[in-house]
């Protein structure tokens, strides 16, 4: 039952952002919610500064590396799960099961994933959400969102998180102060490993709101479609396929060929006196015939007219 209360209000929440940003459409096609955006950017900069941020640099100083890379390895192994079940719904069926078989591994012989001894046996670790599932089933991203405290994110990605949230194991742990322990210390971990890349961030960047949509944006393109390649028609690709056969003689749509220019008439030989002798006649030289193959080929040499 709380299961579905909280499932509900997260539903509720997503609406309620959907139908507030209705009316924050701007000129951007890819950030048509920018001013809003902006606002919820600057509220999360000030949260992460002033609690989050001192909190994991409190605790990557103070809690020794192997107590972190165990609760690294912990909330990563259950993250496998949902990994496999979203590469198996792309029907990427050799990704799905080796995220499963990480999963089973570290789970029994990893002591509940603390210790990640799949990586070493060769097991390939992903990162998959019902977001990128949606991708690679052919919705389209949608504009770019800032969600409060959850950061950068899209219409898709947005939708999507109730998936995610119903997909993460660690949600079904009881008791509650237990898994609200659990959530907050994963949490802080996250954080404190992202202290470098932050200083990174907040040095090499003139706008930092610019600069972490812009690269929000392509990792998420990289993630949907890891091979570069978006499943869109290019606009020199063949209409008729590769492999289609022979394509159709003419294209019913295309401009007639412009007509040859007409060969010019060779020059009549002069009439050959009746008292000369024919093997003193000199021979007459004829233009050469101008067939249809010597058109200009400029005029069929055009490039063709270019979400």
């Amino acid at each position: 039952m709380k299961s579905n209360k909280t499932s509900l209000r997260t539903a509720a929440l997503v609406l309620g952002t959907a139908m507030m940003l209705a009316g924050c459409a701007g000129p951007n096609p890819r950030d048509p919610y920018e001013s809003y955006n902006r606002a919820m950017f600057t509220f999360n900069d000030k949260v992460d500064t002033y609690a989050l941020k001192p909190v994991a640099t409190v605790y990557r100083d103070v809690t020794p590396s192997f107590v972190q890379t165990g609760v690294g390895n912990f909330f990563g192994n259950i993250s496998d799960a949902w990994s496999g079940v979203n590469n198996l719904l792309q029907g990427k069926g050799e990704d799905g099961m080796t995220d499963i078989t990480r999963f089973a591994l570290n789970s029994t012989l990893g002591i509940l994933g603390l210790f990640d001894i799949a990586t070493p046996a060769g097991l390939e670790k992903h990162k998959e959400d019902f977001g990128q599932t949606l991708g690679v089933w052919g919705l389209e991203s949608g504009p770019y969102l800032v969600l409060p405290l959850l950061g950068p994110s899209t219409v898709r990605d947005t939708v999507a998180l109730p998936a995610d949230f119903a997909g993460n194991i660690w949600r079904y742990k009881d008791p509650t102060n237990v898994r609200n322990i659990g959530t907050g210390i994963n949490l802080i971990d996250t954080r404190a490993s992202l202290l470098d890349a932050g200083s990174l961030f907040e040095d090499a960047a003139l706008d930092r709101y610019v600069f972490l949509r812009d690269g929000y944006l392509q990792r998420r393109e990289s993630q949907v479609f890891p091979d570069g390649n978006p499943r869109k028609p290019k606009q020199n690709d063949d209409p008729y396929g590769e492999d289609d056969g022979a394509k159709p003689a003419t294209d019913p749509q295309a401009a007639p060929a412009a007509p040859a220019p007409a060969a010019e008439p060779a020059p009549a030989a002069p009439a050959t006196p009746p008292q000369a002798d024919a093997a003193t006649v000199a021979p007459v030289e004829t233009s050469p015939t101008v067939s249809a193959e010597s058109a200009p080929n400029a005029l069929n040499s055009g490039t063709p007219a270019a979400n």
